[in-house]
Parts: C-alpha cells; sequence; structure tokens
C-alpha cells in the first residue's frame, strides 16, 4: 500500500515505553546493516571555500532512480545508527541514497573554515541542485532527523512556491522546528545528561577546529560554556552574524517558515520526546498547511521510535513511514 491508504500510527515495543528508556536504548544500541554496499565518497563544494562529505549509495542506472538525501542531527554524522537505518531501507526500495555530513561532521573540519548551525539549508539545497544537474536526478527526497528534521522542513519553506520541480517530499523525525522551546527544554533538569552530551562533543570540535585556524577560533570562551545556549551565544551566533542565540533560534526555526512549504512534507514526533517538546507542531502554520502530514504519538522518545519489526525489518518505524511516503511521492510505490 502507499503512504495514503495506511495510517502513520505507531505502535512501541513494549519493553521500552518511556521517552527517556527508548531514546537513550536507541543511542546505546548496536545496528547492523549487512544488506548495505559500501558507499562511494564525495565532496560537494557547496559555497566558496567549503565543502561538505556525502556518502552516495548509487543504483546500477542511477538516472533510473528517485534520490534520498539524509540529514543528521546535532553532533551527529551519516554514520548515525538512524542515517545508515533509512538508507539501508530506502536502497532496498530502489532509490540512490546521499548520506550527508553538516558542515565539520563525520571528521571533516579540514573542509572549510566556517561552523554550522541548525538552519544552515545552503549546504543541502547546493546538493539538490548538483544531484539534478551533474546526475540527472529528476526525482528527489529529504529525510532528516533533529536538526536535520528542522533542515529539510526549512528548505521547503525558504524554497516555498519556487522549490524544484525535481524535489518531490520531505521528511522529518523529532525536528526542532522551534529552536528556543527546544532549547528551553533541554535545560530541564532532567534532561542533563542530554545537555552534557551536546556541549562536551560542541566544545570537543571547537578545539578541533582551532587547531586547525588558530586565528579564527578562539578557545578562551569555552571555559564559561556549560549549556547549549551559551555555546551558540558565544560562537554560533556571532560567527553567522545573529544579534545572539535568542535572534539565531528565530531566524533559523523551520516553524517561522512551514506556513510557505509546498511540497508534500512528513513530520513524526512524540509527546514524551524529552527536549522537544509536542506543542509547536499545533502551532496554525503547521496544521493549516494542507502539504503538511503530521503525527505525534504517544510514545517514540526523541529519534527512536522502536516497535515490533515488519516484512523482516529490524523495527525502527521512523524509518520504515519515511521510505513509505518517500516512494509514494516519488513515483516508487508502483514499481516495486
Amino acid at each position: 500500500m502507499d503512504s495514503e491508504s495506511q495510517p502513520y500510527t505507531y505502535v512501541p515495543s513494549g519493553r521500552f515505553t518511556g521517552g527517556h528508556t527508548m531514546t537513550l536504548w536507541t543511542w546505546a544500541r548496536r545496528r547492523r546493516f549487512r544488506r548495505l554496499p559500501a558507499p562511494e565518497a564525495r565532496l560537494f563544494e557547496t559555497a566558496p571555500g567549503v565543502r561538505v562529505l556525502g556518502h552516495c549509495h548509487w543504483q546500477a542506472d542511477r538516472r533510473a532512480h528517485p534520490a534520498l538525501i539524509a540529514l543528521h542531527g546535532l553532533e551527529g554524522s551519516s554514520e548515525a545508527h538512524y542515517i545508515l537505518g533509512i538508507t539501508e531501507k530506502a536502497f532496498a526500495a530502489g532509490f540512490n541514497v546521499v548520506r550527508l555530513n553538516q558542515r565539520n561532521c563525520g571528521g571533516t573540519e579540514h573542509l572549510s573554515n566556517t561552523l554550522y548551525h541548525s538552519g544552515l539549508t545552503e549546504d543541502p539545497v547546493a546538493v539538490i541542485h548538483e544531484l539534478i544537474g551533474s546526475e540527472g536526478i529528476d526525482r528527489l527526497v529529504v529525510a532528516g532527523y533533529s536538526l536535520g528534521g528542522n533542515l529539510a522542513l526549512k528548505l521547503a519553506g525558504d524554497f516555498g512556491d519556487g522549490a524544484p520541480p525535481q524535489l518531490r517530499a520531505v521528511c522529518a523525525v523529532s525536528p526542532v522546528l522551534d529552536l528556543e522551546a527546544c532549547v528551553r527544554a533541554l535545560e530541564r533538569p532532567a534532561n542533563a545528561l542530554y545537555q552534557w552530551n551536546f556541549v562536551r562533543n560542541l566544545k570537543s570540535r571547537m578545539r578541533r577546529k582551532a587547531r586547525l585556524f588558530p586565528d579564527r577560533f578562539p578557545l578562551e570562551p569555552l571555559s564559561r560554556i556549560r549549556t547549549v545556549r551559551q555555546f551558540d551565544e558565544l560562537y554560533t551566533a556571532p560567527h553567522f552574524g545573529f544579534a545572539g542565540a535568542t535572534d539565531y533560534y528565530h531566524r533559523a526555526s523551520a516553524l517561522r517558515v512551514a506556513d510557505r512549504i509546498r511540497v508534500p512534507a512528513l513530520i513524526l514526533t512524540a509527546a514524551n520526546d524529552p527536549f522537544v517538546p509536542p506543542q509547536p507542531f499545533h502551532d496554525p502554520a503547521i496544521t493549516s498547511n494542507p502539504h503538511i502530514t503530521v503525527r505525534i504519538s504517544q510514545h517514540g522518545g526523541h529519534c527512536a521510535f522502536v516497535g515490533a519489526p515488519e516484512d523482516g525489518d529490524d523495527g525502527y518505524w521512523a524509518e520504515r513511514m519515511i521510505v513509505r511516503f518517500a516512494r509514494a511521492h516519488s513515483g516508487e510505490a508502483g514499481r516495486r
């Protein structure tokens, strides 16, 4: 069946219904992707002096198949388990897949002298145009998790009525589409572990950048940073010309442009996500846009959604729904 004839109903694994439990279990669980062939590593020049690394899985006749661009979350990479999970399922369904690293992610700090942020759609948009122009891909879907989900929705909103006809759909799982609300949620005491992990990784990345570009990234502010908001205030916002963290969160949030989305968009999120609250998904910019399908499940945690296996897969429900939606809107549903 296609995506419109089946409900997007998530039934959690009986062992993992709590938001924290499911989130942490999927972070720690080791997964294997035996059906996934080795990728082609490719550098995409997305701006002057900026290159991003993609891992491309091509079908034998790539022009005859749609492509899915997979976007990871904050401080993740193209090797994140959910990115590999989407890739394995999408490739088996007939898609070319590009696992795209954000700037500096996946060991690519040396490829540019810039940082990245939660609304930096410039890179995936450049990759879209390169796949259309250089590879002759005529059907594209963009799918992202968390920060990557915000990027997928924001690029569709930024395009508005001017989206290239080859862009057939966007998908977002646990997207941080209202950054201010998500950062406030992250600052709750119950989320101290997530905050610590993000800040630890952000600081480590800045140290690596400073070794490569010592005159561009001073390290003195790092000693004062304890939260993601402080990092964004001292590094992200000034680096990209925002007035401060609050201005950055407003301008980089997909919610600000969600009413302009004109391609089919799927949003999957959970009411028990520890740091992506459900309230923004009820905003009229989302609920009044007929192009957007939103499913807020009671359970699922953050970027987790573990359920029962189906058709021999490993039970990661959101990955399955992305591929179903992508097939329905890229013309692949009737081919297999």
